[in-house]
């Protein structure tokens, strides 16, 4: 998630001073997301018992105590298919860590059917090519309330089975949330979903595996900038060792 010069914001932490504008104070027109109640108590079921099992042969999940209960946390997945929207809510979503899950995704993947789901399933827009402020500082007050908000380090989907360079854009809200109310306690859970094919089809295999979360107070100690890229590199870092840890079996 790259940031463009005319909405670049620095993170603010205890040795800078803060920037005239920063996510939570410029004036644009707000982004808003909510759940919709009557609605995901019908799509859960039918995911986890209907459309999962038809569709895939065999899907194995590992490291779901490694997602908080309580508190804000980013869940950051690899993303190698449009399939990655459904197989989070049954790795992760309410009935397996009872949190609601809130989704930053792409604004192509919000259009259509497909968008009216997202949107009620608690998703909401950013362009990951030139990210307004407004979908950024819904990204923070979501976690400055303790939710749980899933975003995809790599901007886009990848098909070629390999992780890519992580985008900023993370490590900058995640430092904004825990740099401006110290003891936040927010966490950033590294996740891998792995698919026995390039181009997941009918009746492949799926794994996903959840990895240790990375304590975002422990990145709020250097610059702003330095900052950003130290948890950006070991989130990358944590992400690989994960992927190469996930097996299809």
């Amino acid at each position: 998630m790259q940031l463009d010069s005319r909405e670049r914001t620095q993170v603010m932490t205890t040795q800078v001073e803060p920037t005239p504008k920063t996510l939570t104070s410029a004036k644009v027109a707000p982004v808003t997301s909510h759940v919709c109640h009557w609605l995901t108590p019908i799509l859960y079921p039918l995911g986890r018992r209907v459309v999962m099992p038809l569709y895939f042969r065999k899907l194995k999940v590992t490291g779901q105590e490694n997602i908080p209960k309580t508190g804000p946390v980013i869940l950051a997945p690899t993303h190698r298919s449009r399939w990655d929207g459904m197989v989070i809510p049954y790795a992760a979503g309410k009935p397996e860590t009872g949190r609601d899950l809130r989704y930053m995704v792409s604004a192509d993947e919000v259009k259509g059917l497909q968008g009216w789901f997202i949107r009620r399933m608690g998703g909401f827009p950013v362009n990951t090519r030139h990210p307004g402020i407004s979908s950024l500082r819904h990204g923070v007050e979501l976690l400055r309330n303790g939710e749980a908000l899933v975003m995809f380090p790599e901007g886009n989907i990848y098909q070629d089975g390999q992780i890519h360079p992580l985008k900023p854009g993370m490590a900058r809200i995640a430092l904004q949330v825990e740099s401006g109310k110290p003891g936040t306690d927010l966490a950033i859970v590294p996740i891998s979903i792995r698919y026995s094919e390039l181009l997941p089809h009918w009746r492949c295999e799926a794994a996903v595996r959840i990895g240790t979360p990375l304590k975002v107070a422990d990145y709020c100690t250097k610059s702003a900038k330095k900052s950003a890229l130290l948890l950006t590199n070991d989130l990358e870092t944590a992400m690989r060792k994960l992927d190469k840890e996930n097996v299809l079996s």
